[in-house]
């Protein structure tokens, strides 16, 4: 008879994978995820022992309520943020505008149905005059700023210019999803031996914060529920997650 293995300490790290349930693409990496935690909520029903004075436990019976998957994303893309957004994410293909109208105001930003434009150029409603980058205006990632000159107050201006593709997210389109996840793991104190973690339906929630402005490199800190898959059956099979290890 083979002997178990006691001595087993443990050290992860690897990669995290995820899809949308149902989805038909695969299940694809996360990017760096720092943490990855699984905790377990427990109840206990207990029955006091009145055979006898004293008290005590005549009988206990445990049950699991819920277990909540947490994570901790460093890749802030488009899928990632969409996700911890309730949102949608696209791919927009570059182009070019031609008189967008927009009202200005002297040191105000205008801004513009896409970013980074390039090849600005800003006239008067009627195109008879074009503004002076630089004098008139700046040109910013985030638009047009207004710096005055001869562009006045409350003036109608057209705009042309062109923009590279960008990712776009729409935050708060949708409800949460529910994900397929697995994990890749190595156990950097076993020799570096595999171990490999499948998460069949976890109910994930929205970012508990979103770092614009900071010191430190931002993250997305996620936390959801593992739900019950119903497709998993027979004796012994696990409903929830299974783990995998050499």
């Amino acid at each position: 008879m083979a002997i178990e293995q006691v001595y087993k300490p443990y050290l992860g790290a690897g990669q995290v994978y995820a899809r949308v349930e149902g989805a038909s693409g695969p299940l694809a990496p996360i990017g760096n995820v720092s943490e990855l935690k699984l905790a377990i909520d427990e109840e206990s029903k207990e029955q006091t022992d009145y055979t006898h004075g004293g008290g005590g436990t005549y009988a206990e019976v445990k049950r699991v309520k819920g277990v909540t998957v947490s994570a901790a994303l460093h890749d802030i893309n488009k899928t990632n943020l969409a996700r911890a957004l309730y949102g949608d994410s696209a791919a927009v293909v570059g182009g070019t505008v031609t008189d967008e109208a927009r009202t200005a105001y002297q040191g105000g930003l205008i801004r513009l149905s896409h970013p980074s434009p390039t090849g600005v150029v800003v006239t008067n409603d009627a195109g008879t005059t074009t503004y002076v980058a630089g004098v008139d205006y700046e040109v910013r990632p985030e638009g047009v700023y207004i710096l005055g000159g001869a562009i006045a107050n409350g003036a109608a201006i057209k705009i042309d210019y062109a923009y590279a593709g960008y990712d776009l997210v729409q935050a708060l389109t949708k409800s949460g999803l529910v994900l397929e996840m697995a994990f890749g793991g190595v156990n950097e104190a076993d020799s570096g031996k595999p171990v490999v973690v499948d998460l069949f339906r976890v109910s994930m929630g929205a970012a508990k914060e979103i770092s614009l402005i900071g010191d430190d490199f931002a993250s997305l800190q996620l936390e959801g529920k593992l739900l019950v898959d119903a497709t998993k059956t027979g004796a012994g099979i696990s409903r929830f997650l299974r783990v995998s290890m050499a």
